[in-house]
């Protein structure tokens, strides 16, 4: 009785740390926890999602940026001029100064359009005032000008399919798309990592109380065998108490390095689940689920076809190719000589003042226009005609790569449905190698306590057992894994734990 006190104090000891029930004041009560609750934690507290979430809304306001290339421009500015230029002779004869003021104004309104064509809307006006000196010969003089009109420039060739607008838009829609996958990989990545933390947890829990199971085990063998030994049916000193202490120590040791591997899986999943691990330390998370081995029909050429279409490294490698391809566009567009469509129209006005200015302005009987075309062609082109060699020789190089990563997709996702075919008969093998180590040592047991087995052979037995049931909950946690581990290949990491992207 005394022993059977002494290995409950110990087992108490071993499972309030693994419970982790801190005097801390932040310590918390036991939480109950399923795999959906772990994972709806994860996705709005773990940081490296909240990261990744921010990179889509920054593509979303380059994109809005890029826009700003068709923004018009509005230009306004305003003088004064005064200028004297003073009286001089001409031999004996006095030559009057003269001097004016000048108020002038000018604004315009230009930008592009999405078909390329550039328009700037312009307008001046100027107001001058004329006077001699000195004031003896004083005669004064007024006059005022202006005119308004719109000049339009449209691309034939260079410039007309694609041009610097254009291509930074059509890139930033590209980035966007790409950075909504990086967060869907980051997704993806973070639901697979908190489905085996957890799966983990449930193992090292299982272990626990399997190296507990194998430490009550020893201890009882010591118990018998010490009785044995006081009843003489065990010689004191042929080694027996001593190879039972011995698996007593040996039970103890693995125990509680089951209990700190409790400890490393707890907070591998609170890291994953939280952005204040502060008030999760001390939480005992307890998964709901248990470990089970649910059979699952694998399919190849679906999981071959979920992998093709909804791997996010792999449609990022698809949008890296188009974004190639606009750039390509590009570069072969500018090669084209500047043909350009030009014209302008507009309406002059002159006056005494201001007023009889913008009254011609007004009654637009004075106009002007120009119609022509203006063409810019380098002779030799080195730079525009390069660039499209090595535009092309980029685009070749990324089909490549990509097809580079199908085919590694596809090696991936095949060793993962082997893996899992594996996994789900080594549970079916462990489960019995367990029953039937059970069974031997029961029978083990039966035969010792009559004194037709040693301790040796019973220990070896007790040995084997506690192997097989770690062995059984060590497969059952990599069948469940691997199932998340294929799914992670697939890219269908989301669609298996029903994670609406859109709604996150």
């Amino acid at each position: 009785m005394k022993r059977f006190s002494i290995i409950s104090i110990f087992l108490a000891t071993i499972l309030a740390a693994a419970a982790q029930t801190s005097t801390s004041t932040n310590s918390t009560a036991p939480r109950a926890m399923g795999l959906q609750d772990c994972i709806q934690q994860a996705l709005s507290h773990n940081f490296d999602v909240q990261v990744q979430r921010l990179n889509p809304q920054i593509a979303l306001y380059t994109l809005n940026g890029a826009y700003g290339g068709y923004d018009p421009t509005l230009n306004a500015s305003g003088q004064h001029l005064f200028n004297d230029s003073g009286a001089d002779f001409a031999g004996a004869v006095p030559i009057p100064g003269t001097s004016y003021d000048q108020n002038s104004f000018n604004s315009s309104l230009g930008g592009s359009t999405p078909w390329g064509l550039s328009y700037n809307f312009a307008g001046n006006i100027s107001d001058t005032y004329n006077y001699n000196l000195p004031p003896a010969l004083l005669t004064n003089s007024e006059n005022s000008g202006g005119s308004i009109g719109v000049t339009l420039t449209q691309p034939l060739l260079k410039n007309f399919w694609i041009d610097n607008t254009r291509l930074t838009i059509r890139v930033a829609k590209n980035r966007l798309k790409y950075s909504e996958q990086g967060l869907r990989q980051q997704l993806i990545t973070t639901v697979n990592a908190v489905e085996n933390a957890y799966y983990e947890l449930i193992y090292a829990q299982e272990s626990v109380g399997v190296q507990t199971q194998a430490l009550q085990l020893a201890q009882t063998q010591l118990d018998q065998d010490r009785q044995r030994v006081q009843i003489g049916t065990v010689a004191e000193r042929d080694g027996t108490i001593e190879q039972d202490e011995a698996q007593v120590a040996q039970s103890q040791a693995n125990l509680i390095s089951a209990v700190s591997t409790l400890g490393t899986d707890q907070r591998l999943l609170k890291n994953l689940i939280t952005d204040e691990y502060s008030k999760w330390f001390a939480a005992d998370i307890h998964p709901t689920m248990t470990l089970e081995a649910q059979q699952q029909t694998f399919n190849l050429q679906e999981s071959w076809r979920k992998g093709m279409n909804e791997r996010p490294d792999l449609l990022q490698a698809r949008l890296n190719v188009e974004q190639q391809g606009i750039q390509l566009k590009f570069y072969q567009n500018q090669v084209f000589p500047e043909l350009d469509l030009i014209g302008s129209y507009g309406f002059n006005g002159t006056g005494q003042q201001y007023s009889d200015t913008l009254s011609q302005f007004n009654e637009g009987n004075r106009p002007f226009y120009t119609y022509g075309a203006q063409l810019s062609m380098p002779l030799s082109n080195v730079g525009p005609r390069n660039q499209v060699k090595s535009g092309k020789i980029t685009l070749k190089q990324l089909l490549l790569e990509m097809k580079q990563l199908e085919q590694n997709v596809m090696v991936e996702i095949d060793n993962a449905v082997d893996v899992a075919k594996s996994d789900y008969e080594g549970v079916n093998a462990s489960r019995q190698a367990r029953i039937y180590a059970e069974a031997a040592l029961d029978a083990e047991q039966k035969k010792y306590a009559v004194g037709k087995s040693t301790t040796f052979t019973v220990l070896q037995l007790q040995n084997n057992l506690t192997a097989d049931r770690a062995a059984e909950i060590r497969a059952l946690a990599n069948y469940n894994e691997a199932l998340a581990n294929l799914a992670l290949e697939e890219g269908s990491t989301l669609e298996r734990n029903n994670i609406d992207l859109k709604a996150k």
